[in-house]
């Protein structure tokens, strides 16, 4: 597939500080990649570089065959951005934000008018389109937001933690909406997000951490490099079944009655569970998650009070 973003070498420092030092990344056209790392990661930088709103010290970007620092005004005609922060006006109604959006990239009366009409389309935002921002839902509010970054037709969408602070409810169909957007258009959606389960949805995920890319591959492989998956058995002979554990050499830990046992591919459970059924009043099988990747690359999960920078 074509790299719709390469970023190589990229470095910037302020002061002594090193915000991101030496990293390299691309993304594919059409994919859902996930740029993930607790705050201080170095995250926002690369981003704000890549927006071309901040130079870097070494290293390029190319963003559809544009180059950052050269071709800045292409770039960002290339790119929709929906920030954690709204960008529009709460006593106006969506569709004249929406209409001063549309401004801002030299559209006509008519023109403004066609693009209005398309984004409330994908967007689904009829029932709201004429009343104003302020008075919006967050959820209603997230989606105007969108509409408002894909205004311009752009290859790239760029959504930096979408759903911070919405309910479940909002953020399922949130999600529904991107993804539909994604597979409609076969848009180039850029995620950042705290909420680590969202990044399972990834094609591709980037891990940063002080600065450099610690972790990088798609969902699946992650979860195979940095984490396994476990076993883990019930019973009523726990001394039978811990002897007869230590004497077949599996590695495990016992919390009272229970044994926790880590495989390294979950089709693993399946002798184990075999050959001491008579020692088992029950079992579990869980499948690691991006949770547990984030535990053993950062030593904790990301959650919202220690929120992706």
């Amino acid at each position: 597939m074509t790299n719709i973003i390469e970023v190589n070498g990229l470095s910037k420092s302020f002061g002594n500080i090193t915000a991101v030092n030496d990293i390299s990344f691309y993304v594919e056209k059409g994919a859902l990649f996930s740029f993930l790392g607790t705050n201080g990661a170095g995250k926002s930088t690369t981003i704000s570089i890549l927006l071309t709103l901040l130079q870097q010290d070494s290293g390029f970007v190319i963003v559809n065959g544009y180059t950052v620092g050269k071709n800045d005004r292409a770039i960002r005609r290339e790119i929709g951005v929906v920030f954690q922060e709204s960008l529009l006006d709460p006593l106006l109604t969506v569709k004249e934000n929406l209409a001063i959006r549309g401004s801002f990239y030299g559209m006509t009366r008519q023109e403004r008018s066609i693009a209005i009409n398309r984004v409330i389309d994908i967007v689904d935002i009829h029932s709201i389109s004429n009343r104003p921002y302020g008075k919006l839902s967050g959820g209603q509010r997230r989606r105007v937001d969108i509409a408002r970054a894909l205004i311009h037709k752009p290859n790239i969408l760029i959504l930096d933690e979408p759903t911070t602070g919405l309910d479940p409810q909002s953020r399922k169909s949130i999600w529904a909406t991107i993804l539909q957007l994604q597979k409609e258009t076969g848009m180039t959606v850029f995620l950042t997000t705290h909420y680590i389960e969202e990044a399972a949805n990834s094609d591709y995920v980037v891990v940063m951490k002080d600065g450099s890319i610690v972790a990088k591959g798609t969902p699946e492989q992650l979860k195979n490099d940095y984490s396994t998956d476990l076993l883990t058995i019930s019973t009523e002979w726990a001394d039978e079944l811990r002897s007869l554990l230590m004497l077949d050499g599996l590695d495990f830990d016992e919390e009272k009655s229970l044994f926790h046992i880590r495989l390294s591919h979950t089709t693993d459970a399946i002798p184990i569970l075999a050959k001491f059924t008579s020692f088992i009043s029950s079992f579990e099988v869980k499948k690691s998650s991006l949770d547990d990747v984030f535990i053993a690359i950062n030593g904790k999960v990301v959650n919202q009070d220690d929120s992706i920078r």
